[in-house]
């Protein structure tokens, strides 16, 4: 498994279970703490964890994130808030949220 492999199952963990160790999660993916740390310092870029130290200390997810999850970005929320509100629909948008949140066709 490399890297990328290994952040992403990390990452998939981590939305799972919402909190872990550092010790428990290099165990886990028979890796040092240290390449452990450095996968969250580059995980942290663009999820939001939050690094918890002391005793009781670990890995938390931030409440509301979860990896499998797909999120509007900010212009397509505000495209659908003004179609809600009567206004004229940013049509490119919308096809954007279509294709991005839509089943496959066969």
């Amino acid at each position: 498994m490399d890297c990328y492999e290994r952040r992403q199952l990390l990452l998939d963990t981590l939305s799972i279970r919402r909190f872990d160790t550092i010790d428990n999660l290099a165990a886990e993916f028979g890796v040092s703490e240290r390449t452990i740390r450095y996968d969250i310092d580059y995980l942290s870029c663009s999820v939001p964890l939050t690094i918890i130290r002391g005793k009781y200390g670990g890995i938390k997810v931030a409440d509301g994130y979860y990896s499998s999850r797909t999120y509007l970005t900010d212009e397509q929320k505000t495209a659908l808030v003004n179609v809600i509100n009567g206004d004229t629909p940013n049509i490119p948008v919308l096809e954007s949220i279509l294709t991005k949140f839509s089943m496959p066709s066969n």
